[in-house]
């Protein structure tokens, strides 16, 4: 199975959040960390806070907070959540799509079962497996530190 680059945005952010659960994190600071758009980062933002997974803070020292320890978020869950409008194959659509063979398909039940089994087997592991280390305070260097 294959995550879109939404689900990847929406996990790189709750691996840095999952660092530091005591501090709100900007969608701005986290994209310049890893280099990915801001606004494509944001609707992943917005897409766990609707679930309940992050909470929100406007103003000064705003931003992301996940609303529960690392150690309760289920990453499958989380994936389930991220990859809920991305259609694993064209007859998983709401509408159905356009397959021909979909009255008489015996495939889409086994993809089913597998995607199943995928997100099983991610729900071992939780955001704690997979955070990412604290980053280290800048420090500006000293006279004695030029040379």
């Amino acid at each position: 199975m294959r995550l879109t680059s939404f689900t990847d945005f929406g996990l790189r952010a709750l691996m840095r959040m999952a660092s530091e659960p005591d501090r709100a994190h900007s969608t701005a600071e986290i994209a310049a960390e890893f280099g990915i758009s801001r606004h494509h980062l944001t609707k992943a933002v917005q897409a766990l806070a609707a679930a309940g997974i992050v909470e929100t803070r406007r103003g000064t020292g705003g931003g992301a907070v996940l609303a529960s320890a690392p150690e309760q978020l289920r990453l499958g869950d989380i994936v389930a959540v991220l990859e809920r409008k991305s259609a694993l194959v064209e007859c998983f659509q709401a509408d159905g799509g356009a397959c021909v063979i979909t009255p008489s398909c015996r495939l889409k039940g086994i993809l089913a079962d597998a995607r199943s089994r995928f997100l099983d087997d991610l729900n071992a592991h939780t955001l704690a497996d997979c955070a990412l280390s604290p980053r280290a305070p800048f420090s500006f260097p000293t006279l004695g530190d030029a040379r």
